[in-house]
């Protein structure tokens, strides 16, 4: 009987023992990291609202302001050329003034832009407004990856990372689908939502903790850690892996564009600006930017086509983003690719046969399954991944300046794109997909060549495996 007793008693003792020890080890909610996100991420939906705001607008503004298809091309191409100027300034601003400060100036631009073109009475106020919202454009295509990236755990990194991909397809997607329903100056209106979240959300989250070690503000650095990672958490390792980190490169001389040529940066360079390169001539923005006019050209329904267009990048993309810490960022450019090739061929195809007179019934049936399948490919892969890797492959002393040369690199080809593709479409449609079809297969290659694999990994373990 006592032996009974005392078997029970410990049965008391060491049950609550047990729940105490699986309670605490059960990891908390980065609660924090999430809201920093969504934060961070509705610059990537003003990213998306300026995008997608030519393509519907574009009937009704020529119509209103007399705009000729030059004047109408100079406004599309303006908010690269702006986006252009956001990258270059972009990084050098990040650094000094903060990722969160970047984020604040970007919002800015697109407030003032949007404002400009809502009350434009002529083409120079709304060029004006549009050359702003690519300013804003092009500065948050650069900070928010990396202020992700920085606050993000790394077992959920590129996941979170991906977010800024989803949330540019459904700014673009909204666009696309309100455009339909309003006028061009009330979407112009809806185009500052996203920017006055951002603003005020930016006053409830931390800074970027690297960016505040590397400034040398350990007191603020540990504090904003320890509020992304929780109260409970230990942040001992991470944040002496940090800072060991960023000892080590104070030891460098303050990088300079020249200094991204040296053999330690070169590899890290041509990764990055060569997924800049592929993604953009590939010819994303030329397509995004003109969706309706291709659809018009092939006689398909022009609004059915966009809402398909529209909902079909959010939900590829949204579907993407749980497996990019899974299958890796390597496969997915690759199956991206891939499809973006054979989107351009069916889609060359259906202009192929309607130049010369064949098919009737089959050339708008093959033109929205040729930009379905592209658009699908690129939402997969080809459009989030250049911007993970880029946010994840350069180290922290040259990460301004390379960044901001990789999003110029980006939006350089983006401007010419979007400028050339109505000439190239009047020179030869079926041909205008062609030569894309051929950039993207030549990405194929360059991925199975020279892009590394970094899922898994932290920023620092990345960065001694490309820098040596």
């Amino acid at each position: 009987m006592k032996m009974s007793n005392a078997s029970d008693g410990s049965r008391e003792v060491r049950e609550p023992l047990v729940d105490k020890v699986m309670a605490e080890s059960k990891p908390e909610q980065p609660w924090m990291v999430y809201l920093s996100t969504f934060v961070a991420v509705c610059g990537s939906f003003a990213f998306g609202s300026c995008a997608g705001y030519s393509s519907p607008a574009q009937a009704a503004i020529r119509n209103d302001l007399s705009l000729t298809i030059a004047e109408f091309s100079l406004f599309g191409s303006l908010l690269t050329f702006g986006a252009m100027i956001g990258a270059i300034t972009s990084g050098p601003i990040a650094d000094v003034i903060g990722r969160k400060g970047a984020m604040r100036v970007s919002s800015a631009f697109c407030v003032v832009g949007w404002l400009a073109i809502f009350f434009a009475k002529g083409v120079v106020a709304l060029d004006l407004g549009r050359l702003a919202t690519g300013y804003g454009m092009g500065a948050f295509s650069y900070v928010v990856p990396i202020f992700i990236a920085e606050i993000a755990p790394k077992t959920f990194r590129g996941a979170l990372t991906t977010l800024n991909q989803i949330l540019i397809c459904t700014g673009v997607s909204v666009s696309f689908i309100i455009g339909t329903m309003v006028t061009w100056r009330v979407l112009a209106l809806i185009g500052l939502i996203p920017c006055a979240v951002s603003i005020l959300g930016l006053f409830c989250i931390p800074e970027s903790p690297r960016w505040l070690a590397k400034m040398g503000r350990d007191t603020e650095f540990k504090a904003a850690l320890r509020k992304l990672r929780g109260k409970k958490a230990d942040i001992s390792e991470e944040a002496a892996e940090i800072q060991d980190y960023i000892e080590t490169l104070e030891r460098l001389p303050k990088a300079k564009a020249l200094d991204l040529f040296q053999r330690r940066y070169i590899r890290s360079v041509l990764i990055a600006f060569g997924l800049m390169v592929f993604q953009q001539f590939g010819g994303i923005n030329g397509i995004c930017f003109y969706t309706s006019s291709i659809f018009e050209q092939a006689g398909f329904p022009t609004r059915l086509g966009m809402i398909i267009y529209a909902v079909l990048q959010v939900v590829i993309t949204a579907l993407n983003a749980p497996i990019v810490d899974k299958a890796g960022r390597k496969p997915l450019l690759l199956v991206s690719a891939t499809g973006l090739v054979i989107g351009c061929l069916i889609t060359a195809v259906s202009f192929y046969l309607k130049v010369h007179d064949m098919a009737h019934k089959a050339v708008p049936i093959l033109a929205v399954v040729g930009i379905m399948v592209y658009i699908a490919s690129f939402s997969a892969g080809m459009g989030a991944m250049p911007w993970v890797v880029m946010s994840e492959i350069f180290p922290i002393n040259i990460k301004g300046v390379a960044g901001g040369m990789a999003t110029l690199v980006n939006w350089f080809g983006a401007w010419a794109v979007s400028y050339t593709f109505n000439f190239l479409m009047s020179w030869s449609s079926y041909g205008t997909f062609i030569i894309y079809a051929v950039i993207n297969a030549l990405a194929i290659v360059f991925v199975i060549a020279v892009v590394p694999e970094t899922k898994g990994k932290t920023l620092e373990q990345i960065q001694a495996v490309v820098n040596p």
